[in-house]
């Protein structure tokens, strides 16, 4: 029995750390009044697709809380695919002008935390709690 415990201890190995790299933070400091002009609101993933002749390009359409569908699109198709993101409540920056991509404008950008695990880039959105309504201001 002690040549069996023996044994089991010789094939246990040290658990393999990753290296985890996050970006710096800013030094510049930002003033709150221009930090207040930021509209960050939850909103709710009502259909995602996938934008033909694009690899990265995700096509967002999103219930912000105004009645009105947000179209946003997202280069993250590397990490998602569109069906997982359907019914999601994420958050998003809203009052950025529209930006045209593969001619489709994009009223906003969906918040996203990236960092770097042994050489390899991971990106995980931002995800809320689903009881929180479409077009809540986070402050």
């Amino acid at each position: 029995m002690c040549d069996e415990n023996m044994n089991l201890e010789e094939q246990v190995t040290e658990p393999v750390e990753s290296k985890v790299e996050t970006e710096p933070l800013f030094e510049e400091m930002v003033d709150f009044d221009t930090f207040s002009k930021s509209d960050f609101r939850v909103v709710k993933v009502k259909e995602c697709s996938a934008v033909k002749k694009s690899k990265k390009l995700l096509h967002f359409v999103l219930d912000d809380g105004t009645g009105t569908d947000r179209i946003i699109l997202s280069g993250i198709h590397a990490y998602y695919e569109p069906e997982e993101l359907v019914g999601k409540t994420l958050l998003a920056i809203t009052n950025l002008p529209p930006r045209s991509m593969m001619g489709i404008d994009s009223c906003g950008m969906l918040l996203s935390a990236v960092h770097t695990v042994n050489g390899e880039e991971k990106l995980n959105l931002v995800m809320l709690d689903d009881a929180i309504p479409a077009g809540a201001k986070l402050y």
